[in-house]
């Protein structure tokens, strides 16, 4: 346990971007990565789930001044379809317009993402890949191969990770460039998301999308140990919370909002309750004799409770009055656009509060903030060598 440390803007805490599944909405990444970006804020470490794999490896596989043009780029070919005219229509006029353009993608697929399997999967043979989708994806892997440059994405500049699910075992499985040789197909696993999409194989196993276990690799990222502070962009794009549902229309998304949203309050809050209990050991051992600090026990536990100040940002989609359970799939050109401004809108927001989430205090050891304006904090020393029973943990909630 070392002493003083610096604040984010001076180098000292890693920055990482975590991003969660959820198809269409995944330009609402684009744009949040662009406002990081012009913030000066760019992340070490991108981790994503799915939609947010792709989004992560255009980032991760491309030099910082290409990266938002990769985005655009991607987001540009895969909403190249009908288009919604926004002007001048609201209302039910403009969710019809809306459904209309999901029916589209489902008879037509997506440019540069997937098409329709033809045979359908019911005239294709038993336990292939092509017999377990309705949809072709070979598509999304020329799109990948030509807007990522992987001998740049595996060189670890910046660290990677997406999550998949073993289709065998049924075990989370991360792919991860300080660990193995990333490919197209490690991020078409992760978005490999049945029945729509085909399994991906990779080493003799068989993958799809990591949100049927876990929408979001938060949890991943808080599990690795850290040398550092951490600053933790966490993008959401289903809300955990939302409205009563009137139909059944509204049924089926909040369903959907409930299935794939993150938790992230329930994962900081877990956070927090371990960095309450860490504080408290160090404690502990702090105030014991001399000569029980220095036990094998004693030193155990300090390496145990040993930890890093975490700040985490959530940033999290807020639907449209016109969306319904098609919005993952509703690929128009104006919709994405609306996406993207909604995630600049809202990392400009959130870094209103730059001064406090960049330069967290010596004395802060966990922040959590979300745009609904609820701020965690806490606070209890954690590297200091003097904290003693008259100094103790002290956490405080605002919610505003």
């Amino acid at each position: 346990m070392a002493g003083s440390r610096a604040g984010p803007d001076a180098g000292g805490a890693r920055r990482v971007l975590v991003l969660q599944g959820g198809g269409a909405l995944g330009s609402y990444q684009g744009g949040v990565y662009e406002g990081l970006a012009e913030q000066g804020a760019r992340p070490e470490w991108v981790a994503g789930i799915s939609i947010g794999a792709i989004n992560a490896a255009l980032i991760a596989g491309n030099p910082p001044d290409k990266q938002v043009d990769r985005l655009r780029e991607f987001w540009n070919l895969v909403s190249d379809g009908p288009q919604a005219p926004t002007w001048g229509i609201g209302g039910s006029t403009r969710s019809l317009v809306s459904q209309v353009n999901a029916a589209g993608v489902l008879l037509f697929g997506v440019s540069g993402f997937f098409t329709p399997r033809f045979p359908p999967p019911q005239l294709q043979p038993p336990g292939t890949p092509a017999a377990l989708s309705y949809y072709d994806t070979t598509s999304l892997k020329t799109t990948l191969e030509r807007l990522v440059d992987f001998d740049r994405l595996n060189a670890g500049e910046t660290r990677f990770s997406v999550g998949a699910v073993n289709i065998r075992t049924g075990n989370f499985a991360y792919f991860d460039n300080r660990c193995e040789k990333i490919g197209p197909e490690h991020i078409m696993a992760s978005g490999a998301l049945p029945p729509g999409l085909p399994p991906v194989e990779i080493d003799g196993e068989f993958y799809w999308d990591g949100g049927l276990v876990s929408n979001t690799p938060l949890e991943y990222v808080l599990e690795e140990p850290s040398d550092r502070d951490l600053l933790i962009f966490q993008v959401d794009l289903f809300p955990a919370r939302g409205p009563m549902p009137r139909t059944l229309a509204d049924a089926a998304e909040r369903e959907m909002d409930i299935r794939y949203s993150s938790r992230t309050r329930l994962n900081t809050d877990q956070a927090m309750r371990i960095h309450q209990a860490k504080c408290l050991v160090r404690e502990m051992i702090e105030s014991l004799p001399p000569e029980l600090a220095a036990s094998d026990t004693a030193r155990a536990l300090a390496e145990l409770s040993a930890e890093h100040a975490l700040t985490v940002v959530q940033l999290i989609y807020r639907r449209k009055a016109y969306e319904s359970h098609a919005k993952d799939y509703e690929f128009s050109r104006a919709t994405m656009l609306e996406h993207w401004a909604s995630g600049l809108a809202a990392v400009n927001r959130s870094l209103e509060k730059r001064h406090a989430i960049m330069n967290p205090g010596p004395d802060i050891s966990f922040q959590a903030f979300d745009e609904d304006d609820h701020t965690k904090v806490a606070t209890c020393e954690p590297f200091s060598s003097t904290m003693t029973a008259d100094k103790p943990t002290q956490v405080k909630v605002i919610s505003k």
